[in-house]
């Protein structure tokens, strides 16, 4: 390889072993409501998440904003894995205040990312008078 030419294929390496653009962020939404959830709940209740997960670093950005609900939120939670008429445990418990909007990020393990990319995660936010969750929604690319 003439000189010129093994440095140029040198750099192109090196730009494609370092470079970002391997990395994807995956945007995902869900529409809560009561009757999203299992077993159905009937109220105003309604809420929206988005979630953007970074393939690079499997970090798990999300913001839950919600209204309506029969009183202050007490938990909120990502389950999984689960199709949108199945229960699940908790995937990632969500810490600290959980008035409206909900901001959080956490690292995924690979099993978690598989379960978010093939739409088996839910979030659900519960009350006191809904201690199972009252409003519910599926994560979707």
């Amino acid at each position: 390889m003439r000189p010129f030419a093994k440095t140029i294929a040198t750099t192109l390496l090196a730009l494609l072993v370092s470079s970002p653009a391997w990395a994807e962020l995956i945007h995902f939404t869900a529409h809560l409501s009561t009757a999203a959830e299992v077993p159905t709940k009937t109220g105003p209740g309604t809420g929206v998440a988005d979630a953007t997960l970074d393939t690079a670093s499997s970090m798990f950005a999300y913001t839950i904003r919600y209204s309506g609900l029969s009183g202050p939120a007490t938990a909120a939670h990502f389950h999984g894995p689960a199709n949108t008429m199945e229960t699940a445990g908790v995937a990632i418990k969500i810490e600290g205040g959980l008035s409206s909007p909900i901001k959080g990020e956490t690292h995924l393990t690979r099993e978690q990312i598989n379960d978010l990319m093939q739409g088996r995660w839910y979030v659900n936010v519960h009350t006191a008078s809904n201690p199972s969750g009252e409003i519910r929604g599926q994560l979707k690319r």
